[in-house]
């Protein structure tokens, strides 16, 4: 996944603040407590950050 569809499936999924909100806010417990721009930062692919926000936030499965 592109770094551009990820901002993308976020900003629809959450709308533009909150996805702006969890990128620096949220610690993501896969990634050591790193936020998701923090995860992003240090190469871990979009992809798995879309996921484990998704678990995260509780989105239904089929729109991960």
């Amino acid at each position: 996944m592109r770094l551009t569809e990820f901002t993308e499936l976020l900003t629809t999924e959450f709308g533009t603040v909150t996805a702006n909100s969890m990128l620096v806010d949220h610690a993501l417990i896969e990634f050591g407590g790193q936020t998701a721009a923090e995860a992003l930062e240090s190469g871990v692919d979009p992809r798995d950050v879309w996921v484990a926000l998704c678990r995260d936030f509780d989105v239904p499965r089929n729109r991960w």
